[in-house]
């Protein structure tokens, strides 16, 4: 008959067995996962951040933008070139507004005196107006502001291509391409600003116009007639949100806004603005 150990004997052979067998499986899941990053390394980036998926993207848009206007002035393709050239090969922390100015003169835009729309804290209730209601209009209903909305990009310092993965935070640095860009055409908005302008702001919190939004920083310095004439707050209220046209930021806004320029101030509930959306008949004069 066969040989058996005892099992005391028996349990001191399979201890090193098992432990060789525990060493073998977590050297095979090292190697696998090893692997799996080593490849991704040597694949490069991953498709969403090759330019060309980008470029066709903005490209799609501005074309989607302009619809059939085939006699519009803006060529997409001319438009992508003076963009990607703002920030392509450059540090994504060292992007200036200036650099962004060679697009705003490729754009054109047509003028849209007394339909202006500025705004800060509102991005949402604002949108939903300007989509109902064609009255007014947004930076973001421009054709740049259409097109770049939502998106991210930069680049890197000798590079040739544009990543929309890994770029810097709005705050992470100053200049970097997305804030620059946003800064530079909120600019160029708000020089082109004409007749009477409309600015919605929020009344839900201490400090309606903050010395640090875009509206404060760069959009009202650049207000100025005679080709503009009035300013008009829609102070934007939700119950009994207690910022009213006396909040002491809306007194420094008339302090700082050009002399020239009137000025007026309406508080108006929300709930009116929704209600003035949702009727397509209704009057934009009547939504405050």
């Amino acid at each position: 008959m066969d040989y058996q150990a005892p099992s005391s004997q028996r349990r001191r052979c399979r201890r090193p067995l098992l432990l060789g067998a525990c060493v073998l499986i977590l050297l095979i899941v090292v190697c696998v996962c090893l692997g799996v990053a080593f490849g991704r390394r040597a694949a490069g980036p991953s498709n969403d951040r090759i330019t060309g998926n980008f470029t066709t993207a903005i490209i799609s848009k501005c074309k989607q933008f302009l619809g059939d206007e085939n006699s519009s002035e803006n060529k997409c393709e001319e438009v992508w070139d003076a963009f990607s050239k703002a920030y392509v090969g450059k540090d994504p922390c060292e992007v200036p507004m200036e650099a962004y100015d060679p697009l705003m003169q490729t754009v054109r835009e047509k003028d849209a005196c007394n339909r202006m729309l500025f705004w800060s804290k509102t991005k949402d209730i604002v949108h939903q107006f300007t989509e109902a209601k064609k009255c007014l209009l947004t930076l973001e209903d421009t054709l740049l502001g259409f097109v770049m909305d939502g998106q991210t990009w930069c680049s890197e310092k000798g590079s040739k291509e544009t990543f929309t993965t890994g770029c810097p935070s709005w705050d992470k640095c100053e200049r970097n391409p997305v804030r620059s860009f946003w800064n530079r055409a909120s600019e160029a908005f708000a020089q082109a600003a004409c007749g009477e302008v409309t600015a919605m702001l929020n009344g839900s919190i201490s400090t309606p116009f903050n010395n640090n939004s875009i509206f404060a920083s760069i959009e009202v310095k650049k207000f100025s007639g005679p080709k503009m004439r009035a300013l008009n707050v829609v102070l934007v209220k939700t119950g009994n949100d207690t910022a009213t046209c006396e909040n002491d930021s809306l007194q420094t806004l008339q302090r700082v806004l050009n002399p020239s320029l009137k000025y007026t101030c309406k508080e108006v509930q929300r709930s009116k603005i929704l209600d003035c959306i949702s009727d397509p008949d209704r009057p934009c004069g009547d939504c405050w």
